[in-house]
C-alpha cells in the first residue's frame, strides 16, 4: 500500500469518527433536527382534553322522553273558565225608557290552560292568570272525565293558583328540586296548547337559563320572580303545566312566553316548583300567602355597585331606597346604597333570591341581613320583618309643574341640567315632605353625550328624576350640586340619591355613575 492511499485511508477513518461523536454530542443535549426545531417553534402547545361524560345514546333519550311523557301525562288537566260580566243596557232615544226594556246579557269570557295534580283527593297547581276572577272553572283529566272545581286560592305576586276537584285516587305528579336544576339538562313541557284542539301536547327542550326577571309581567312591587327559561316549545294554553325533567320530576310551572307575536319563538319561563310548593303550602293551609318584608326597594347590583362597595365580584341586591317611613331595614340600619350579599349565612345572588329569603318568612321573625357598603365595609344587622300590606296606598305624583320647566345649561362632567324644587311642588303629596326639607334637584335635560346618559331620566324621557344627595351629601341648590361633583375625580365613581316615576309613585333609588 503507498504512502498515498494510507493517508486517504486515516482521513476517511477520521471522517467517520466525527460523524459519530458529532451525533452521541447532540443526543447527549437533545437537540432537535432542523426540521423538528421548525415544526415545534409553529406548533402551539395543546392542553389535555377536559373528560366529558359519555353521552347516552339517542335512542335511550328517547326512551326516557316517551317514559317521562307516560307517566306523567295523566297527572295533566285541562282547565277551561269563564268570566261573567252584566253588559250595560243598550241606549234608547230619550223619551222611550218606558216603552221599551231592553234586556241586559251577561257577557261571557272564556279561556283555557293547563295545571296538574299534586294530591291524590284533587288539588291541583295552575297560574293565577288562569283561573283569576273567574265564576266557573271546570277541569278535564286526561281519561276525558269532567269535573267542576273550585279556586282554593291565588297568589297574583307569583302567579301562582290552587284548585281542587272532588275526586279521590288521582294520578299524582312528583314535585322536584328547581334550585338542584342545572342549565342544559333536557326538559319536557306538558299541557294544552291553543286550547281544545292540542290537548295534552309533550314537547322537549333544554334549561336555557335560571333567574330571570320579567319586569313587564309585575303586578305590583311585592311580585317576586325567579324564571326558569326554556326553549321547550310553549304557546297560549300550556299556562299551569308542568316543566318535567328527564326524571318525571316537576321542576316548575310554565308560565309565560317572550314573542313579538305572542306564540312560541324559542323563549319560555317557567315559575320554579320550590316557589310554588312554598306558595301552595300557605294557599291549601290558609287560603291567602302572607308575605314577610324588610320595607324597601331594591335591584340587582350592577358593576359600579361593586366596585363601591368593594365587591370583589358583580353579585347582590343594592338597596334604592325605603318603602315606607317605618322601614323595618331603615330601623335595623341599613342604607340606601348598600348591596345586601347574605340572609342568616344564605348567599344571595340576585333580587328573585332575596324576595324568596324573605317573603316567605313570618311577619316579626328577625333574620340577619349582611350587607357591604362604602370602603369594604361589611355589616351583619338584624331586621324584624314585617308583614307586606295588602294594598299599595301611595298615589301617582302629578308632574304638570316638573315638565312646564325648562332645560338649563348642563352641570358638569355628568352633562345633565337640573332646577331645585319649588313650593308649587308641594302640591303633590309625595314630595311634600321634599319640599319641606330643604328640596332637591330636578334633572330638566340629559346629554347623549354625557356619562348619565340612559342612567338618568329628564322631563322628555319618563322623569324627571329628582336629585337629593351627592356622595351622600345634600345637594338642595345647583352650588351645593357643583361643589359636591367638584370632590369627584375622572375615573371614579359617582352615588346619585334621587328620586324617580314609577307605577307606584315616587321612589327613591340610587344610582352609580362612573365619571370619565
Amino acid at each position: 500500500m503507498s504512502g498515498r492511499t494510507r493517508d486517504w485511508l486515516k482521513f476517511g477513518v477520521l471522517v467517520v469518527l466525527a460523524f459519530v461523536f458529532g451525533l452521541a454530542f447532540a443526543s447527549a443535549f437533545r437537540l432537535p433536527a432542523r426540521g423538528e426545531a421548525a415544526t415545534r417553534s409553529f406548533t402551539p402547545q395543546e392542553r389535555s382534553p377536559v373528560p366529558i361524560p359519555k353521552a347516552r345514546p339517542a335512542a335511550d333519550l328517547g326512551e326516557a322522553f316517551v317514559a317521562v311523557a307516560e307517566h306523567v301525562k295523566p297527572a295533566v288537566v285541562f282547565i277551561q273558565s269563564e268570566r261573567r260580566e252584566r253588559a250595560s243596557a243598550r241606549r234608547l232615544p230619550p223619551g222611550f225608557e218606558d216603552f221599551f226594556q231592553m234586556p241586559r246579557r251577561p257577557q261571557v269570557e272564556q279561556g283555557s290552560g293547563s295545571g296538574f295534580i299534586v294530591s291524590a283527593d284533587g288539588y291541583i297547581l295552575t297560574n293565577n292568570h288562569v283561573v283569576q276572577g273567574a265564576n266557573r272553572v271546570r277541569v278535564r283529566l286526561l281519561d276525558n272525565r269532567t269535573f267542576a272545581a273550585t279556586i282554593v286560592g291565588t297568589d297574583p305576586a307569583t302567579d301562582v293558583a290552587v284548585i281542587k276537584i272532588e275526586a279521590t285516587n288521582l294520578p299524582v305528579a312528583h314535585m322536584g328540586n328547581a334550585d338542584s336544576t342545572r342549565i342544559g339538562e333536557w326538559v319536557l313541557a306538558i299541557g294544552n296548547p291553543m286550547g281544545e284542539a292540542f290537548t295534552f301536547t309533550v314537547t322537549a327542550g333544554i334549561v336555557s337559563a335560571k333567574g330571570r326577571l320579567l319586569a313587564a309581567l309585575a303586578q305590583n312591587r311585592y311580585a317576586i320572580q325567579d324564571f326558569i327559561q326554556t326553549d321547550a316549545a310553549i304557546n297560549p294554553g300550556n299556562s299551569g303545566g308542568p316543566l318535567v325533567n328527564v326524571r318525571g320530576d316537576v321542576i316548575g310551572i310554565n308560565a309565560a312566553i317572550a314573542s313579538e307575536t305572542g306564540f312560541y319563538s324559542g323563549y319560555g319561563f317557567a315559575i320554579p316548583i320550590n316557589l310554588a310548593r312554598t306558595v301552595m303550602t300557605q294557599i291549601i293551609a290558609t287560603g291567602h300567602v302572607e308575605r314577610a318584608v324588610i320595607g324597601v326597594s331594591i335591584r340587582d347590583a350592577s358593576e359600579e355597585d361593586a366596585e363601591a362597595v368593594g365587591l370583589p365580584e358583580i353579585r347582590g341586591v343594592t338597596v334604592r331606597s325605603y318603602t315606607s317611613d317605618d322601614s323595618p331595614a331603615a330601623q335595623a340600619g341599613i342604607q340606601p346604597g348598600d348591596v345586601i350579599v347574605a340572609v342568616d349565612g344564605q348567599r344571595v345572588e340576585y333580587v328573585g333570591q332575596l324576595q324568596q329569603r324573605i317573603g316567605f318568612k313570618k311577619p316579626g321573625e328577625i333574620v340577619q341581613v349582611t350587607v357591604m357598603r362604602g370602603r369594604g365595609e361589611r355589616k351583619t344587622v338584624a331586621v324584624k320583618l314585617a308583614a307586606a300590606p295588602d294594598q299599595e296606598s301611595e298615589q301617582l305624583a302629578s308632574d304638570n309643574g316638573l315638565r312646564r320647566r325648562q332645560a338649563t345649561p348642563t352641570e358638569g362632567v355628568l352633562g345633565i341640567s337640573v332646577q331645585p324644587l319649588t313650593q308649587e311642588d308641594a302640591r303633590d303629596p309625595r314630595l311634600r315632605s321634599v319640599v319641606r326639607a330643604g328640596g332637591g334637584l330636578i334633572v330638566t335635560e340629559v346629554s347623549p353625550d354625557g356619562p348619565a346618559y340612559q342612567r338618568l331620566v329628564d322631563v322628555n324621557t319618563g322623569g324627571p328624576d329628582i336629585i337629593l344627595k351627592v356622595n351622600g351629601t345634600t345637594t338642595r341648590t345647583r352650588e351645593a350640586f357643583r361643589t359636591a361633583m367638584a370632590q369627584v375625580k375622572k375615573g371614579e365613581i359617582v352615588t346619585l340619591s334621587i328620586l324617580r316615576r314609577s307605577p307606584d309613585g315616587w321612589v327613591g333609588d340610587v344610582v352609580r355613575i362612573r365619571i370619565p
